[in-house]
């Protein structure tokens, strides 16, 4: 892991050159180029607060009232997650030309799809802000928003290493990984409130790591409040062990990646 943390530092001129051209390729030819990247935001939270607000509307208590604001706060740092992995698990495939290079670093390909997913994260940031200080939820707790954000990185980080690497050798992994991030959504407290849950559903939610960080999210922003701090740390502690995972396996798989593309 150790040895992966320093040759990321080492290129990160190229991740962030490759960052900005990937960025740059999302938008070109588009009339609005990056304020999609504030209009997507809106046009996510405005299809989910219908679907989930009126269409397949259920009760609620007042604690995630308003909810399109509670959904948003849940939705935008899932977002990055999901697209991180989706795409992260064909970057190598993708850029099969590039890792042939001998000199070229292949566990950059899926660690560029994290970060620009985590730019355009960053960018839609603004437009939850803005809509928290309009109903008067930002609270001091907000500062405290880079802890999770951080736990996130390294976790999807890990994820898109181990993910990539493997779906090089077994390309069905791409389909189905599909499905599972479609069940994980649903097994993670982004349309529904964590705190509401209880009984065996409520341990079961408990083991999975982005639980806390969705918890986190909501809390530091929502609520105005941060409790969690055992929750964020075990994820926190999730994420290293599964970061560790995912560079021990890509380090492993490294020399056969070439010839498999």
């Amino acid at each position: 892991m150790t040895a992966q943390i320093r040759r990321l530092v080492r290129y990160r001129l190229l991740i962030h050159s490759l960052v900005s051209r990937e960025l740059k390729a999302r938008y070109r030819g588009s009339v609005l180029g990056f304020l999609w990247s504030f209009i997507n935001p809106l046009l996510m939270l405005l299809i989910y607060g219908i679907v989930f607000g009126y269409v397949l509307a259920v009760p609620r208590t007042r604690a995630v009232e308003p909810y399109f604001l509670f959904l948003f706060c849940g939705i935008l740092p899932w977002t990055w997650f999901q697209a991180s992995i989706a795409e992260g698990s064909g970057s190598l495939i993708a850029g099969g030309n590039l890792i042939k290079k001998v000199l070229f670093p292949a566990e950059i390909l899926p660690v560029v799809t994290v970060f620009t997913n985590l730019v355009q994260f960053l960018l839609g940031l603004p437009i939850l802000l803005a809509f928290l200080v309009y109903e008067r939820k930002l609270g001091p707790s907000a500062l405290l928003l880079p802890l999770p954000i951080l736990v996130q990185l390294v976790f999807t980080l890990g994820l898109a290493l181990l993910v990539s690497a493997l779906t090089v050798h077994f390309r069905d992994l791409q389909s189905i990984l599909a499905h599972v991030l479609h069940l994980w959504f649903f097994a993670t407290p982004v349309i529904y409130a964590y705190v509401e849950q209880s009984g065996r559903l409520r341990s079961v939610l408990k083991l999975n790591p982005l639980t806390h960080v969705m918890v986190s999210y909501q809390q530091m922003l929502f609520d105005g409040r941060f409790t969690d701090w055992r929750g964020l740390l075990g994820a926190a502690l999730a994420a290293f062990v599964l970061f560790s995972a995912g560079s021990a396996l890509f380090e492993r798989l490294r020399d056969t990646l070439a010839e498999e593309v």
